[in-house]
């Protein structure tokens, strides 16, 4: 997002614009009205990258308009991150041009933030890093009170954690989570926290299990649990199932288990199709779940054919989706089977015409 995107006074008839777009899209599935998430009007991005511009021995943070990719747009604000991005942009910029050593080709640099005020800086360069390097940033962390990560051609250097804390209160309860450098997190964490409200009100309480496809460091499936008996939930990453048992740990859940597939693998060892050895540490033999809903949250490309047919095969279908279109297209196949019982329009991205969408999906009678 640009600085000219910033347009807090015209919010809510941004927001009005893509609900009616999202309801147009998803009229051949559903007459019903969807509940709006509105976003804080600023302060909302808990993660932001920049690149770095250098002209006559100074450099600013830029970022580029597609329509002028050759014209970098110097950023003295950025009203769109969190405060914690913020309050650092100005003498981060100062320090940088001050040291001949963290400014030379440093080209890029990405902030993590979370709610509790923590902040991880990755500065990003075209040459080796070195001692020298190492001083002087350490010292820039403590005065940005930020911790610090250096990054080059087959370089990594991390100056303390590579992780920021994240606390989440979801129905007056905390959960806690660490939120590692270059993994995916949702960007807004004040929508993040209503879609997980959401999905866990809609859901109720059951003595029976959830399965969870795409569930990255475990966000929703850790609240999730206060509502099921077991879940069981899915994530390809290495470095996001590392992340999600760590979370699992920070809160002390013995509920639920992660295992390392994707949706199509998860798909083939339910049918019994095939037998992974990564399943044989699994917490619980795969035939002792009895799954009555399935969590979707999948990338923009949306569901896979075997993803689609095991969801036709669960009670209910939970899908938050960060695509309409694909979301609509699914929902679609997904109708010979289920009916939509509730659906939300969540503002992650405001400003943007990107639109998160959350669906209630229970199978049809008879």
């Amino acid at each position: 997002m640009l600085p000219h995107d910033f347009q807090p006074d015209c919010y809510q008839t941004l927001l009005e614009r893509k609900v009616e777009s999202v309801r147009a899209l998803l009229a051949p599935v559903t007459e019903l009205e969807p509940t709006v998430f509105a976003s804080p009007k600023s302060g909302f991005r808990m993660r932001a990258e920049f690149r770095v511009w250098h002209a006559n021995d100074r450099l600013f943070l830029a970022m580029f308009d597609p329509a002028e990719p050759r014209m970098p747009i110097e950023i003295t604000q950025y009203p769109f991150g969190s405060i914690a991005i913020q309050s650092r942009l100005e003498p981060l910029v100062d320090a940088l041009n001050q040291s001949d050593v963290l400014k030379r080709k440093l080209f890029q640099l990405e902030f993590l933030t979370t709610t509790t005020g923590e902040c991880l800086l990755t500065l990003i360069y075209h040459r080796a890093l070195d001692s020298d390097w190492e001083e002087q940033a350490t010292a820039l962390g403590i005065a940005l009170d930020c911790k610090m990560i250096g990054r080059s051609r087959k370089q990594k250097i991390v100056l303390s954690d590579e992780y920021v804390s994240e606390q989440l209160k979801i129905h007056d309860e905390s959960y806690y989570y660490r939120h590692y450098e270059q993994g995916f997190t949702q960007p807004n964490a004040s929508i993040n926290q209503s879609m997980i409200e959401w999905v866990s009100a809609q859901v109720g309480d059951t003595e029976r299990d959830l399965l969870e496809l795409y569930c990255g460091l475990g966000n929703f499936s850790i609240p999730l649990t206060r509502r099921f008996r077991y879940v069981l939930a899915t994530e390809v990453s290495k470095s996001s199932v590392k992340a999600a048992q760590e979370n699992i740990a920070l809160n002390q859940i013995d509920t639920l288990n992660i295992i390392r597939l994707n949706a199509a693998e998860t798909a083939q060892a339910i049918r019994g199709d095939r037998e992974f050895r990564r399943l044989a540490n699994s917490q619980r033999p795969l035939q002792t779940y009895q799954f009555d809903s399935i969590l979707v949250d999948p990338p923009r490309a949306g569901l896979d054919a075997d993803s689609l047919q095991l969801a036709s095969t669960i009670p209910t279908i939970i899908y938050i989706s960060c695509n309409p279109e694909t979301l609509t297209r699914d929902l679609i196949q997904l109708s010979d089977t289920h009916e939509i019982a509730k659906w939300a329009v969540f503002d992650q991205f405001p400003y943007t015409h990107h639109t998160e969408c959350g669906v209630i999906l229970r199978r049809r009678p008879g």
